[in-house]
């Protein structure tokens, strides 16, 4: 494997997590991750030597990509947060007026 191949595998895989976030699949999001982890190790093994044609290119659309899998990871985060400040009827959120945090009973 090159690192162009490599880096267009986790790129793939980027996307398949992205997808797996905007659907809620949790099935599908695990085997992305789990793949996606896998396939760095991969890369990461590859060692030093000339860089092929693209592959800076490559990498900056798969640090693009992570960005946006955090930015959707962050979001999910955030709701169940909601639905779990919601269930234990804290529904504004955590924070008071004052700025301090709600006491949890």
């Amino acid at each position: 494997m090159t690192r162009r191949e490599g880096l267009i595998k986790i790129i793939d895989l980027l996307h398949a997590e992205i997808a797996a976030m905007k659907t809620n699949d949790v099935d599908a999001l695990d085997k992305a991750t789990s793949a996606k982890l896998a396939a760095l190790n991969d890369l990461a093994a590859i060692d030093g030597g000339m860089l092929e044609p693209g592959v800076r290119e490559l990498a900056e659309e798969a640090h693009r990509l992570n960005e946006t899998a955090r930015i959707y990871c962050n979001l999910l985060a955030a709701n169940v947060r909601r639905r779990l400040q919601i269930l234990a009827g804290d529904a504004a959120g955590g924070y008071r007026a004052n700025g301090h945090l709600a006491a949890y009973a």
